[in-house]
């Protein structure tokens, strides 16, 4: 199993020094990757934990990309319909590109009316939306010259360079829709809440779909936070996830003061949890 964390780009303790000391923690500690998370418009009854200050996404990573040298570094997840889809297309190669082909690419639909209110965007629309945007991407990534005409995305034909390995694409969010887009154009299957024995039906129809449609069978991701105490029982919560069929493990810390306290908590998780998933 490999193991992320999540790294708060919002909040009071989302500052310049703050996300520079946490990311390169990360990597010390020996985990395979570093995340961030997407809010750009937050409305002001949406602001408690945060102040409604958030960090850009991708430009946070692209910070993260100069300071690191060997994690992979992921959105979990970007919010397709919040951004153009060529636009998005490109910045998505040029950080692929500068960090060496360490970018996962979370993708979803997002859920906050206010914020797709903010940014202009038809909330309703959304699932299409960011199904013409994934096909975009995948048609930009295989192809130097490429045109696109769709029911809410249309371009004539250019050149994509720099045009790097498209990165892992990890569709988050839960029901068929996510599951049928995974299929479709996911590398990644990332699902929030669900236990272990749901976890299993979830693998076992990701696993018969992918049959069906003649493909591997995408990574399933699960998330938790950590807590305090005994590490026996987020390992043994940890242990049966990976039994039903989940491959990567995504680690929140909540609510951390400074990087001192990220550091010594996910130090501890790699001490005391990590080796002991067999």
């Amino acid at each position: 199993m490999k193991f992320g964390v999540v790294i708060r780009n919002m909040g009071p303790a989302a500052t310049r020094d703050t996300l520079g000391a946490c990311v390169q923690a990360v990597e010390e500690a020996g985990f395979d990757a570093a995340f961030v998370v997407d809010h750009l418009a937050i409305p002001p009854d949406q602001t408690e934990g945060s102040g409604g200050r958030y960090f850009e996404p991708l430009t946070t990573l692209a910070y993260f990309a100069a300071l690191t040298r060997k994690i992979q570094l992921g959105i979990s997840v970007l919010v397709f319909p919040y951004r153009p889809a060529v636009y998005l297309a490109k910045q998505v190669a040029t950080l692929q590109e500068l960090s060496g082909e360490r970018l996962i690419l979370g993708a979803g639909v997002g859920w906050m009316r206010p914020e797709f209110e903010a940014l202009g965007v038809d909330p309703r629309k959304r699932g299409a939306i960011t199904n013409e945007t994934l096909e975009v991407v995948h048609q930009l990534f295989d192809n130097d010259v490429s045109a696109y005409d769709g029911t809410h995305i249309k371009f004539p034909e250019f050149v994509f360079a720099p045009r790097p390995a498209r990165p892992p694409i990890w569709v988050g969010g839960a029901g068929p829709k996510a599951i049928e887009r995974t299929i479709k154009w996911g590398d990644g299957y990332y699902p929030i809440g669900l236990q272990s024995g749901e976890l299993a039906q979830v693998a076992a129809h990701l696993r018969e779909e992918s049959e069906k449609h003649g493909r591997s069978m995408p990574d399933l991701i699960v998330g938790g936070m950590i807590r305090e105490g005994s590490p026996e029982p987020m390992i043994d919560r940890i242990s049966a996830m990976k039994e039903a069929g989940a491959n990567h493990y995504v680690l929140g810390l909540g609510r951390y003061a400074d990087a001192a306290t990220f550091r010594s908590g996910i130090e501890r998780f790699a001490a005391e949890v990590m080796p002991k998933i067999a």
